[in-house]
């Protein structure tokens, strides 16, 4: 089986991944870091240079390619990953994934992008935090259909890493 972490940029689906891979013995794959060996480019790269239709085409063929991964893993997604064109379609079509929606309220989402705000090429722009509150707010609202397919939805708010991936091992057996 492989597990498709989902949610929105600083839910912790790379943080939360990696010690959920490491507790299964599996491995763990960041779509991100996997476009990014691709293209031998970093993601605020690729955005800069080449674009958001070039990246999300790159996405696109990656997520093709972690889907068929031959082997259990835990796949963290791009938050964006699951809207765009039938990537949701495509992870809920495939019969040995499942995929786990990490949750997270606003001002949670706020408090963590605002550290990483410089290093995030869809963030890095906005100057105050109420830009930043506002965007993620609007975001969620679109996202929310998608994120909301997932197989489990599980409320990272108040949860340490050790809680939130026992619920997620608990939920898949």
């Amino acid at each position: 089986m492989k597990i498709f972490l989902l949610g929105y940029m600083g839910s912790g689906k790379s943080f939360i991944g990696n010690q959920l891979a490491e507790s299964l013995g599996c491995e763990f794959l960041d779509l991100d870091n996997e476009i990014e060996k691709q293209c031998d480019m970093k993601i605020s790269e690729i955005f800069t240079r080449k674009g958001e239709v070039f990246f999300r085409k790159a996405e696109r063929k990656m997520l093709e390619k972690l889907l068929k991964f031959d082997s259990p893993a835990v796949v963290a997604l791009g938050g964006g990953t699951p809207c765009y064109g039938n990537n949701m379609e495509m992870i809920k079509a495939e019969e040995d994934v499942a995929s786990v929606y990490l949750k997270l309220n606003i001002e949670n989402l706020k408090g963590r992008l605002l550290k990483e705000k410089d290093s995030r090429p869809m963030i890095s722009h906005l100057e105050t935090e109420e830009l930043l509150e506002e965007f993620i707010r609007k975001h969620l609202f679109e996202r929310g259909f998608y994120y909301n397919q997932s197989d489990y939805i599980v409320d990272c708010n108040s949860k340490t890493s050790q809680e939130i991936i026992a619920e997620i091992k608990e939920r898949l057996k």
